[in-house]
């Protein structure tokens, strides 16, 4: 769920042990239930964020029976989970632009658990829009082709047809790329036309990149990203920084 969807990131998450898993299906369902409250359906087909939630709980092989359980819960008159959205800006070591994204019922619990990240990281937190002015909000698709069975041209094809903006091959990787307006449309266009993904959300996309070249900067941002991502509050960490 951090930085930019680039192939190596894919691996991780292809290789991710049950406990990361477990904790990212938490961390969707909380998403869920806040697209349902906020949208006021439970049917994708007429709640917009609901639909590119499920998106992104597909991608990450959530349940299709965990999906339609958090739907109902979120749906249920005694349900009182109540989340609000927030998000903190800041750069990490060496100047990597950073931006977390949180659902939270505590505000006073979250803030200082990010600012410890940033602080303990050699980062600080920042103030709102301090960073988020050199991102682009863009709906993200990534498809695997590892083994190299899908030919390239037809799925760049594909995706423009179903209103993507952009494609790019990045190794083993697929890349569409779209306006966050068309996300669900050509998500469901792609699906339409047999395509599974490995990552589909609507990110927060650098205009470029940093690459930090002191190991200790490395060790610190790599621990920020875990720390961030621990929080049971974060959903997501974007950044800067050119891992890879």
């Amino acid at each position: 769920m951090s930085g930019h969807s680039k192939w190596h990131n894919i691996q991780k998450t292809k290789g991710a042990a049950d406990a990361k898993r477990s904790a990212a299906f938490t961390k969707i369902a909380r998403e869920i239930i806040v697209a349902v409250k906020e949208g006021g359906s439970g049917d994708p087909n007429n709640n917009s964020r609901l639909a590119t939630v499920i998106a992104k709980a597909k991608a990450v092989n959530m349940p299709n029976d965990n999906i339609k359980r958090t739907i109902d819960k979120a749906l249920g008159a005694g349900n009182t989970d109540s989340y609000e959205a927030v998000t903190y800006e800041g750069y990490g070591p060496g100047g990597v632009a950073v931006i977390v994204e949180a659902l939270t019922d505590n505000r006073q619990r979250t803030a200082p658990e990010v600012r410890h990240a940033f602080d303990k990281c050699n980062g600080n937190l920042g103030a709102i829009g301090c960073v988020s002015w050199s991102f682009d909000k863009k709906g993200v698709i990534v498809i695997d082709n590892e083994d190299g069975e899908l030919d390239e041209e037809t799925v760049m094809m594909d995706a423009l047809d179903a209103g993507a903006a952009d494609f790019e091959a990045d190794g083993p990787a697929l890349e569409i790329t779209c306006d966050p307006d068309a996300f669900n449309d050509v998500v469901k266009a792609l699906e339409g036309k047999g395509y599974s993904f490995v990552s589909a959300e609507v990110e927060m996309v650098p205009q470029n990149y940093i690459t930090l070249s002191g190991e200790g900067d490395v060790k610190n941002m790599q621990k920020l990203i875990d720390m961030l991502e621990d929080s049971d509050d974060v959903q997501n960490v974007w950044h800067n920084w050119e891992n890879g």
